[in-house]
């Protein structure tokens, strides 16, 4: 686990703010990284012994769609070598009241950036096998891009910042597991992270995981928070020149403030110019349940996420199940080539393989969308293409995947799409209402072959 792989050089401290620990204050958070702040041995995590949760409902597939074009035969998802079935069996303890952590990565584009279409995704999930935690969230609006709307990071100190984006041919500062970086021109760095009240409602956190670069100023609590926090500092091994912060509190909170400066009532401070940049933050509830860690970037393509270094960061998240939506942008190119397409596709799974061994990987394909033309909109035929090498590399390769161009009509549905108002205006995106009913259908893909596994290996141990 990420929280417990820090290194030997790795201190803590743990504190209670209030007047009568003032004075520990600044000697507290600079032996966070500088010395050791002595604090009462706690019992780990790994020493509890396991809970007994009551199971959980039996699954159905029942799922309200506003699609009438949807061809629900072929809402399924296609695994003939049965590589999902060690995920699978994950989901099966947490229906049995285990108290474990399934952890899913879903890795986009603006599909996925715009977090209706996994978020819907998510909350079905965890309504069905428990609730983990938020997950992944980038600092996306610092970085002048949109961010999902159930939660949102702010910067009140720093007024500009060098942003570094996966997408970017000459990036302005590293980028990393969100597939952004951000850099301040500030002296002082400061982020408030905080769930919105309606959209992130059941979000609440007591754990919280900062990523970033080696060189970026450390973070700390702010003195006036009357929570209990205990920070951790370690650098990865895996993932060189990445630092994971965390800090855990002992009550669920729906926001947290971080600042560079240890103590505005002292001079003493840690804010200096930071060489490096910060990637974003995973937020987690301690309860067993889905982990969910949506990332997605805007005309992001497999060439994109084709990096060395970033897949050792994505490694850090542990994904038992990599859900993989790309595909539209490079079919938005009048020269996309089927072949060329699969080559890509092929060198990213190649490195996925090599760094993430245990994950298995679901393959989306993208539902039909439009093309602008100097005549007006035109269905994007190269929709199809991609579509179709996605499922024969899918099926060639063991993989399986999750075919949402056929799932939702095939060839012409954009007509449909555009027909229901579920297609942005730009006919490339889908409203929000759009990607909730694609969110459904994938969640639905999933829940039928859970329920099918239970159905085999029933018949199997009769």
């Amino acid at each position: 686990m990420i929280e417990k792989q820090t290194d030997a050089g790795s201190r803590r401290v743990s504190r209670r703010f209030g007047k009568i620990r003032t004075a520990l204050l600044i000697a507290g958070f600079a032996g966070c990284f500088y010395g050791v702040f002595p604090v009462p041995e706690k019992e780990s995590p790994e020493a509890m012994p396991e809970k007994a949760f009551a199971p959980r409902a039996a699954l159905t597939d029942s799922v309200t769609l506003q699609l009438p074009f949807a061809v629900d035969s072929l809402c399924r998802i296609t695994d003939l070598s049965h590589s999902l079935d060690v995920f699978l069996e994950g989901l099966e303890l947490l229906l049995s009241g285990r108290d474990t952590v399934i952890k899913i990565v879903h890795l986009g584009d603006s599909h996925v950036q715009a977090g209706f279409y996994s978020g819907q995704v998510m909350h079905m999930l965890h309504d069905a096998f428990g609730n983990a935690g938020r997950g992944w969230i980038s600092p996306l609006k610092l970085a002048k891009v949109n961010e999902p709307n159930d939660y949102r990071i702010t910067s009140p100190a720093v007024k500009e910042w060098i942003i570094g984006r996966c997408i970017q041919k000459e990036p302005g500062c590293p980028w990393g597991l969100g597939g952004i970086g951000i850099q301040p021109c500030s002296e002082v760095v400061d982020f408030s992270i905080s769930m919105t009240p309606d959209n992130g409602a059941g979000y609440a956190f007591n754990e919280l995981y900062l990523y970033r670069d080696e060189t970026a100023t450390p973070l700390f609590p702010r003195t006036e928070d009357t929570a209990w926090v205990e920070a951790v500092r370690g650098i990865e091994p895996r993932a060189p020149h990445v630092v994971v912060d965390t800090f855990r509190m002992a009550l669920a909170v729906d926001s947290l403030y971080l600042n560079s400066v240890v103590d505005r009532q002292d001079t003493a401070s840690t804010a200096g110019n930071s060489a490096g940049g910060y990637y974003g933050f995973s937020l987690k509830n301690g309860r067993p349940g889905i982990l969910y860690h949506a990332i997605g970037q805007n005309g992001a393509m497999f060439v994109n996420y084709t990096n060395r270094e970033y897949l050792h960061q994505l490694s850090l998240l542990e994904p038992s199940l990599l859900i993989i939506t790309l595909g539209t942008n490079e079919a938005y190119s009048m020269k996309f080539r089927a072949p060329d397409f699969v080559a890509q596709m092929n060198s990213f799974i190649g490195l996925v393989r090599e760094y993430m061994p245990s994950a298995a990987i679901l393959l989306t394909t993208p539902a039909e969308s439009y093309r602008r033309t100097r005549n007006g909109y035109v269905r994007n035929e190269n929709i199809s293409r991609a579509a179709k090498a996605i499922t024969e590399y899918a099926g060639a390769n063991g993989i399986a995947c999750f075919d949402l161009y056929r799932a939702t009509g095939g060839s012409n549905s954009c007509t449909e799409w555009k027909k229901a108002n579920l297609l942005g205006r730009d006919r490339i995106h889908y409203t929000k209402e759009g990607y909730y009913e694609q969110g459904k259908l994938l969640y639905r893909g999933l829940i039928r072959l859970k329920i099918n596994q239970q159905n085999r290996v029933s018949g199997e141990s009769v």
